[in-house]
């Protein structure tokens, strides 16, 4: 058996297993794997899907690699017309009906002031729920989904390793083989004062 199928089959047994504990996280895993959300073509293959750690969703903004805990993850799809909301601050973009649900819309590069670029077909909304709340964020792109181990994850959030845009939203970085990935603090981010902010 080649080392390409062991690793399909790794990863369709940690899939299975995702499953069982959690159906909506597991198609979220089955559609990422299908190349469903546009995968920029990150290279997967450094942590094997069987690796111990919670799931996180690895997302891209101004070149960086960001992760949230997949728990808190609504859905991932592409970006779709938006109704427009008068009087809000411009990062609102405006509102989308998810599921029956009027869910507002954050431009996330608007919202941490970077450099505005066009949106892409890789551009994505990210439905991110924390308590109640539900908000999706427009990110450049997701590309995975992966376990990180604890011990992988240095909680300081000072580290040359987080951008300053990032900082204030971070609960620390982790490093798998060579890549650096900033861990969002999910709650930290939708309940953040300037996200309350909204009303122009």
């Amino acid at each position: 058996m080649s080392s390409e199928d062991q690793k399909k089959r790794e990863a369709f047994a940690a899939i299975q297993q995702l499953m069982s504990q959690s159906p909506s996280m597991a198609a979220l895993q089955m559609q990422l794997a299908q190349g469903q959300f546009g995968v920029n073509g990150t290279n997967t293959g450094d942590v094997p899907p069987a690796a111990i750690g919670e799931q996180y969703l690895v997302f891209t903004l101004a070149d960086r690699e960001l992760a949230v805990k997949a728990e808190l993850v609504q859905g991932v799809e592409r970006l779709a017309e938006l109704t427009p909301v008068p009087n809000v601050v411009p990062w609102v973009k405006g509102v989308i009906n998810q599921r029956g649900s009027i869910v507002s819309v954050v431009d996330l590069r608007t919202f941490l002031e970077l450099e505005q670029v066009p949106y892409t077909s890789r551009t994505r909304l990210l439905a991110l729920q924390c308590n109640e709340m539900v908000i999706c964020l427009v990110v450049d792109g997701v590309s995975e989904m992966l376990p990180i181990p604890a011990t992988a994850i240095n909680g300081n959030v000072r580290q040359t390793t987080i951008p300053p845009w990032a900082a204030p939203y971070a609960t620390g970085s982790a490093l798998l083989t060579s890549r650096v990935m900033v861990i969002l603090d999910v709650a930290r981010l939708l309940f953040s004062e300037k996200m309350q902010r909204y009303k122009a």
